[in-house]
């Protein structure tokens, strides 16, 4: 059985091109920085999860609701091809028994905290806001976008950011897990115009509170599909250590 099928639906992206040094102790082991024309990037995503089964089964209060996360991208060879993944600092949610699940089944970094969000569709354009409160005070990332379906070009920076369908999560220096995440190719809005308050030192940890007064390369939304997480395995990567002679 699969562990999760929902949809992931009006992902708003935003992408920091970032000095990898920064990522290097969250790399899992058996996995590499992911690179796109010589940048590193870290990405802010707000995006609303929908219909969610865990383990099949809805979860009454647990089927529609925010995610704000912020991750980063890496690679795995294996078998003679590439993996591409994303590694995730942190995910967050408003519920409960998401974080205890997803913490506790998969060891990831989730954590609950209040969060809303609006959908404003006018004649031309749409707004969406996602928000959520953290000591007291409300993050807010908001974009305007066109309410024009487009394809995402391939190798454009747009498609590496949207498509990686693994998932790696850091156990320990020698242990990681790998999780298959399956969808269809998505497409997107064009944005029109975004803006960020995030306290990201306070929500994300002092590595990144470099990103306050930085400006995102890209933003990006995608509107998104069903999705299918399968169950985690387990990669245990033995260090070998040279002899010294």
């Amino acid at each position: 059985m699969n562990f999760l099928k929902a949809e992931w639906r009006n992902l708003a992206l935003f992408n920091y091109e970032v000095d990898p040094k920064i990522l290097e102790k969250y790399v899992p082991a058996g996995t590499e920085i992911d690179i796109w024309n010589n940048k590193c990037y870290v990405s802010l995503v707000g995006f609303m999860f929908k219909n969610t089964k865990i383990l099949g089964l809805k979860v009454p209060f647990h089927i529609n609701f925010e995610e704000v996360n912020l991750r980063f991208y890496v690679k795995r060879f294996e078998n003679g091809e590439w993996k591409r993944g994303v590694v995730f600092i942190k995910e967050i949610v408003p519920k409960k028994a998401i974080t205890f699940i997803a913490n506790t089944l998969y060891q990831e970094h989730y954590e609950t905290q209040k969060m809303k969000h609006e959908i404003i569709e006018n004649e031309n354009t749409n707004i969406f806001i996602y928000q959520l409160k953290n000591d007291k005070k409300w993050n807010t990332i908001r974009l305007e976008t066109k309410n024009v379906l487009t394809e995402i070009e391939v190798d454009s920076e747009a498609e590496f950011i949207t498509e990686h369908y693994f998932g790696y999560t850091k156990i320990d220096e020698e242990t990681t897990f790998e999780y298959e995440v399956m969808h269809p190719r998505w497409e997107q809005l064009e944005v029109l115009n975004h803006n960020i308050e995030i306290d990201f030192k306070k929500t994300y940890g002092s590595d990144f509170g470099f990103l306050q007064t930085q400006k995102p390369t890209s933003v990006f939304l995608a509107k998104g599909s069903k999705i299918t997480v399968k169950n985690k395995r387990k990669i245990q990567t033995v260090l070998v250590l040279e002899e010294m002679y």
